[in-house]
């Protein structure tokens, strides 16, 4: 169970804060809904948003080897860890990181919004009493 389960209201396109590029900022394992349309409209909505940014000229498919290293921009790229690698007879071990980053910001300005949970920040900018 997550202590700090994160809720918040993102716009469905966001603007790369360096690049000024627009991305659609979506993702089945988060993305519950979209605000402002019937619940019928957001789920199809969503439903052809995702079957756009899956295309094969849109995906990367990383192959692993002894020693890889790969990183992304979550800013402009969604992530899926692959779900066929069973029949590998070889014991992969992960570090991940993830960097703090900004608010997403959409192209008319909205800055995304925490409905629920506390912000992830740096140890830096946490307070011990």
């Amino acid at each position: 169970m997550n202590a700090n389960l994160l809720v918040s209201i993102h716009p469905v396109v966001r603007v790369h804060p360096e690049t000024g590029e627009k991305a659609l900022f979506v993702n089945p394992g988060f993305t519950s809904h979209i605000i402002g349309v019937t619940a019928a409209e957001s789920r199809r909505i969503l439903e052809l948003l995702y079957e756009h940014i899956t295309q094969p000229q849109y995906t990367v498919r990383f192959h692993w080897e002894p020693g890889s290293v790969a990183f992304w921009d979550n800013r402009a790229t969604s992530h899926l860890g692959p779900t066929d690698l069973g029949h590998l007879d070889v014991e992969r071990v992960l570090h991940r990181v993830t960097l703090v980053g900004d608010r997403p910001v959409g192209p008319d300005g909205f800055i995304s919004e925490i409905v629920a949970g506390k912000e992830f920040r740096t140890e830096a900018d946490v307070k011990v009493a």
